[in-house]
Parts: structure tokens; sequence; C-alpha cells
């Protein structure tokens, strides 16, 4: 059985490549160009293909043989349809690392299709959104019948020139959150909230588009969902980000932040992802307004990603995983978060009659 990182020249995508080969296990190496691809499989003395999104056919031919494919190209708002269009052709499990709402939305509408192919479709099998989703299915298990499920993260040690990029498209956009069942749109900051966190509790808290606003929904039928992040300048950041997004919906002005990202923005080293971790908090709340709480804290968000994909990727080689749209706690149950490397649980807490 094969599978392959497609993307794999990229931060997220040697990681992974890194990992896996420090496991035993024998990936393809896939992307655009030969001059990248070409030069990191033979350091790792795997095979590689060279294969653009943009050809159908090339890519089609690409997944042949291929099982799974591991997609780490970003960013997904552009090049996640692509591929999961290919996987279902050439009836091949896709996992990705996107944390982007819109696409976790457009990969759940092929959720028919991915059945009849016998595949499943896994956006968001890193840190986006995989951890948060199985602590959100705890807490549903804790709280049956819950109508509201809030999260907050903490997230330290530097961004990817990737996640820069989807920062960018989603200055324009605004935040989201979902109400009653429905996806709407707030502005940056538009609620805020003390979340006492494991490590301490943080104040300086704003509503953001995580991608569980569209992923917990389905995983836990929990109508009501807010995001919050807790980084240092969160206030700031979020004035900043309301403040630039009529600037930065113009297309040119995106391409002009994408082209200072790639040039100026590396991702974090290993010594920073080792210095620094994540923490998740989440609660639910009942009509009767009984609550649960819980959290976990684990390492750097970047080497959570890699863990849990290549866990992923055993699952579906080893036939674990049903066809259809899936995340990972739908694929794998709750407790998969358990098998995840450096994860503490702070185990749900009832309070209310």
């Amino acid at each position: 059985m094969g599978w392959m990182i497609y993307g794999a020249n990229g931060y997220t995508g040697r990681l992974v490549s890194e990992l896996a080969r420090s496991r035993g296990e024998q990936p393809i190496l896939a992307g655009r160009t030969t001059a990248r691809i070409s030069p990191l499989a033979t350091s790792f003395g795997l095979e590689h293909r060279i294969v653009d999104l943009s050809d159908d056919k090339a890519l089609r031919d690409g997944l042949r043989g291929v099982d799974v494919v591991v997609h780490c190209a970003g960013p997904f708002s552009r090049t996640a349809a692509p591929m999961v269009e290919a996987c279902l052709e050439a009836g091949t499990h896709y996992v990705d690392v996107t944390g982007e709402i819109d696409v976790f939305e457009h990969v759940a509408s092929r959720d028919e299709a991915a059945r009849e192919a016998g595949i499943a479709l896994m956006p968001g099998s890193g840190f986006d959104v995989a951890p948060s989703d199985c602590l959100a299915a705890m807490l549903v298990e804790a709280l049956p019948g819950a109508v509201q499920l809030e999260l907050a993260f903490v997230l330290d040690g530097g961004l990817t020139a990737g996640t820069a990029k989807t920062v960018v498209e989603n200055m324009g956009r605004g935040s989201r959150v979902r109400v009653d069942g429905q996806l709407r749109p707030v502005r940056f900051g538009w609620r805020r909230r003390r979340v006492p966190f494991p490590n301490g509790e943080r104040t300086a808290v704003v509503a953001i588009p995580w991608g569980d606003i569209s992923t917990a929904y389905r995983t836990t039928g929990i109508p009501t969902i807010t995001a919050f992040s807790a980084l240092p300048a969160a206030r700031l950041n979020a004035r900043l980000q309301a403040a630039m997004s009529p600037i930065m919906r113009p297309p040119r002005m995106q391409r002009l932040a994408v082209a200072l990202i790639e040039r100026l923005v590396s991702g974090p080293d290993a010594p920073k992802r080792a210095r620094n971790g994540v923490e998740v908090w989440g609660e639910v709340r009942d009509a009767a307004g009984r609550t649960a709480t819980a959290a976990i804290t684990g390492p750097n968000a970047y080497t959570v990603t890699a863990d849990s994909v290549l866990r992923i990727v055993r699952h579906l080689l080893d036939g674990d995983v049903k066809p259809g749209v899936q995340t990972a706690s739908t694929a794998l149950g709750a407790d998969y978060l358990r098998e995840l490397e450096g994860f503490q649980i702070h185990e749900p807490v009832l309070s209310g009659n």
C-alpha cells in the first residue's frame, strides 16, 4: 500500500516527511516543481512525483497506486478542491491540514460522493482541528443535549508562510461564528471572555474563525459555536485586523501581502517548537444552563500536526475509517486524542443542577 505527501517541500509537508521517515514509513513525496521535490526526496531516499494541481489528467495519473494522499499545499482555499476531486476519481483517501472554514464546508458537501467512491475525506487532520474536535466530542459525551459550544486556544511559537497567507485572505472577510446551525459573519473582536486555561487565566481573548466553527457542528450536533484565541497580542490583533479588513479585500493587495510573506516568513525552527506548546479549553452548555468544561495541553501546533497526520494515515491504511467525510472523532472516537504524543487531558467537569 502506497501513500503520498503532496506539498512535501513546504514547511508542514517537510515536517510530516521527516517524521514519517523517522518512523520507518516510505511515502511518495510530491509537488509542483522538480527543483524543490527531487532533492528533498533524494535526501530521504524516497520516491517522488511531480504533479501540477491545475492539470486534472496529470493529477489523476499522479495518484495511481496511491491509497492515501496527505495534502499539505496551501492556501487550501485554492488547492483543496482539485485534490479532493482527483481523490474521488482515483479512489484515494484524502487527508489535509487545513483550518479554513470554507474548505471544511466544501469538503462536507462531497460526503455522498466519498461514500460512493468508498473513500474517506479527512480535512483538518492536524492541529486544526483534530485535538479540538476530540475535546468537543468529549464534552458532548459528558453533557448530552448541549446546545452551545465555546472553544479557546493558546497558540505560541510563530506561524508558517502558509498559515500567514490564510490570515491575509481572512483579513478581507472578518470572523465567523455559528448560531442556530447557521454560519454568520462577525467583526474581529466581536466577543471577548475570560478563560481559565490550565496554565493560567487569560483575559484578552478574541473571537476567531477557527475550523471547529464548521466541523464541530457536524461532530457534535451543537448549533451555536464560537472559537477564541488567547494570543499574547490578541486585542491589538483584533483591532489591526478590523482596520485592515477593507484594505486587504482587493486581490491586488492580497497578492502583494502574499509575496512579502513568501520572502519574510519561514516558520518556527525546531528549538522554538520545542519551547512552545498549545492549550485548548472548551465549554458546552445545555438549555437548562448546565455546563461541562474541559481542557487539553500539548506540544507545538506544527509538531502535533505531523504526529496526528501520520497516525490518521496509518488508521486509513489499516482500514479503520469508514468512507465519507470524517473528522478525527467521527472516524476514530474522542479517545483518538489519547493516541497523540505529549497531550495532557483535563477531564470534563460538570456544573449546574
